[in-house]
């Protein structure tokens, strides 16, 4: 993809490596259906299954919401979760791409399973990955329960928690993509609801936070505005133009922008006479002013412990024990936070 190729580009003096301590006492919006993506292609049993509970209902990304966030809190990270609303129209052939794939790797994944191929199995079954909306309205419901706050975006939730992180109403934005840096977030931190533990082949790595930040990249490519960051972008490729230019790469389109100054004047002359699949001028408007909303509030409370074991352990068959100490760890992180020298969580 080329938002991929996009963090190609970024220098090593604009990133920076922290361990989750280092982010104490700052709140960070995090791009809620990345991190479930995550959690349902990760959180998987040896056969490559999701967790389900004894109806047959997913739950890998409950497990992984509750515990990662836990995670999150005892660090003395504050998350905040912002949920996608309705994608813009210049999507819909990315989704439809998307779609098609997945149906492509499930019948992948049922060959080999007929075949006996448990191990094509695992990998084919991590790319039919999808977050339904009822896996999106439990999370509401859990993190509603935790005491945690979530934002309903309009549209791009990534836009939405950019538009946050700008406004000041958090430090940062959370994901994995770098299409937060093009909504104009001033500092994208990556590797938040994943684990620090990734495997590589047969061995595993460590995956630390990383923080990048706009102004830092910015200079480090010698661009005068995110707007050029963005018209590199739209020449690589995005989710509204997902093949960007055909032969142009991340060095060339850094090039490009540099020597033109803008995508309106490349489109002028070196670029003069590119199909494109919509209009490359409104792709950029949508990043540079996507739908956002000001309904939203920032407010951390006490959890609904009854609520939480309802949920998971009541509706989807977790464990109470687990479950419990879950939440131990939680009452422990929040009074803590209570009684530190950083802001109160309340």
């Amino acid at each position: 993809m080329g938002v991929t190729e996009l963090g190609k580009l970024i220098p090593p003096e604009a990133r920076r490596e922290v361990k989750l301590e280092q982010l104490a006492g700052r709140t960070v919006a995090l791009d809620a259906y990345n991190a479930l993506y995550q959690f349902l292609a990760s959180i998987r049993q040896p056969d490559g299954t999701p967790l389900m509970d004894g109806r047959g209902r997913v739950t890998s990304h409950l497990n992984g919401l509750f515990y990662r966030t836990i995670n999150l809190v005892e660090a003395g990270i504050r998350p905040v979760y912002v949920f996608d609303g309705k994608p813009p129209e210049l999507k819909r052939a990315e989704i439809e791409a998307r779609r098609a794939a997945k149906e492509k790797a499930r019948e992948q994944m049922e060959r080999a399973a007929a075949e006996g191929r448990a191990e094509d199995v695992a990998k084919y079954a991590k790319r039919v990955v999808y977050v339904a909306d009822r896996m999106a309205e439990d999370a509401k419901a859990l993190l509603s329960a935790m005491g945690i706050p979530w934002v309903q975006a309009p549209s791009e939730g990534e836009a939405q928690a950019a538009y946050m992180a700008a406004k000041g109403s958090v430090w940062g934005a959370g994901s994995q993509d770098y299409d937060s840096l093009l909504f104009g977030a001033p500092r994208l931190v990556r590797n938040l609801a994943v684990s620090s533990r990734r495997k590589v082949g047969e061995e595993y790595v460590e995956v630390p936070p990383e923080v990048i930040e706009l102004d830092k990249v910015l200079r480090a490519l010698k661009l005068k505005s995110r707007e050029q960051l963005v018209d590199i972008a739209i020449l690589l490729g995005t989710d509204y133009n997902p093949d960007g230019v055909p032969g142009i790469g991340p060095q060339r389109a850094l090039k490009t922008i540099l020597e033109h100054g803008s995508l309106e004047n490349a489109l002028k002359t070196v670029l003069k006479g590119v199909q494109w699949p919509a209009d490359p001028l409104e792709i950029r408007r949508i990043f540079l002013n996507p739908p956002a909303t000001d309904q939203y509030r920032v407010e951390f409370r006490e959890p609904d412990e009854a609520k939480v074991l309802e949920i998971l352990v009541e509706e989807h068959d977790f464990s109470r024990d687990r479950v419990e100490k879950g939440l131990e760890r939680l009452r422990r992180a929040l009074s803590k936070a209570r009684t530190s020298s950083l802001d109160s969580f309340f």
